[in-house]
């Protein structure tokens, strides 16, 4: 569901770090605002920024800090933007924006509004985006926010479990500790969870199925042993077209001086497009321990597949 949002002001300077002044109107390129000097080949050609969001800094701090005096190119009024994530598209008639950082760290002192207040509303509620459609924007026009989901997928790989012998403990967990993961973030996640048998035809083509529908992240739990019917790591390496080994190689390295059993895990992590699959074993505890670390690069894979160059 898209949110209305309004222009209330198009700004532009000539170059970084300084105030923008309001203009009546804008041309919207293939790098960003013409004229603007924040214009480039880069992820942060356009930043934007909630009337709401500066009217709360003005109540806040005493001050009566305008339209374009945050440096922001986009003064927008309709929502404060606080459920904008990285990826959603903001569309103004044919401009098209798809947002590719929420924040930044402040200019200090070179920052006039931070010389004057001691403080800056973008470091935490500016929102950057770089141009997917160009046109002209001016005061006035009318705009919507699409979010974009991050499409999930949660695969366990297990005979016993496909047949209903037991109940699927690990898939749930997993899910569990990624919700819990993205609560509060700035993410909109959507799930999606199958139990399959240990059969590598049918795995494959759950796999095939989920990067055409544009999975974001793919998890697989089972299959990553030495047995007979483990074929997870060998199904996952035809669908991808890169492996990350040191994710896993890491984890086998941390969790295997204490049990070397760990050590004969063949788990996974690898690229399809855009989309990453991580192939986990079937255990509670070892979900437990591989989510724990993968985590913590997840996020900037994220950034890294969308060539967002974010530090």
């Amino acid at each position: 569901m898209s949110a209305p949002l309004e222009v209330v002001s198009v700004n532009l300077s000539p170059g970084k770090g300084t105030a923008k002044k309001p203009v009546p109107r804008a041309e919207v390129g293939p790098q960003g605002l013409a004229g603007d000097g924040h214009a480039g080949p880069w992820h942060r050609q356009v930043s934007l920024l909630s009337l709401e969001t500066i009217a709360r800094f003005n109540a806040a701090h005493g001050t009566r800090i305008g339209p374009g005096e945050f440096a922001e190119n986009l003064t927008l009024r309709g929502t404060d933007l606080s459920g904008v994530a990285v990826l959603d598209r903001l569309r103004f008639g044919p401009v098209e924006l798809e947002v590719s950082q929420i924040g930044k760290a402040c200019h200090g002192e070179g920052c006039a509004v931070f010389q004057r207040v001691g403080e800056c509303a973008m470091p935490k509620e500016g929102i950057f985006a770089r141009v997917v459609e160009g046109g002209a924007l001016q005061p006035g026009d009318r705009g919507e926010h699409l979010p974009r989901a991050l499409k999930i997928h949660v695969i366990t790989l297990s005979d016993r479990a496909a047949r209903g012998d037991y109940p699927d403990r690990s898939g749930p967990r997993l899910r569990q500790l990624l919700e819990a993961f993205f609560a509060g973030k700035r993410w909109h996640p959507a799930f999606a969870s199958a139990v399959l048998p240990d059969d590598a035809v049918r795995l494959r083509e759950a796999l095939e199925q989920a990067i055409r529908g544009g999975a974001d992240l793919i998890f697989t739990t089972g299959g990553t042993g030495v047995g007979p019917r483990d074929i997870t790591p060998e199904a996952v390496l035809a669908v991808a077209g890169k492996q990350v080994p040191g994710i896993m190689e890491n984890i086998r390295a941390k969790f295997g001086a204490a049990k070397p059993a760990a050590l004969l895990s063949r788990s996974v992590a690898a690229v399809a497009g855009t989309t990453q699959i991580y192939a986990l074993p079937g255990s509670v505890r070892a979900v437990e321990e591989y989510l724990g670390e993968i985590l913590k690069t997840m996020e900037h894979m994220i950034f890294m597949l969308h060539a967002l160059d974010v530090h």
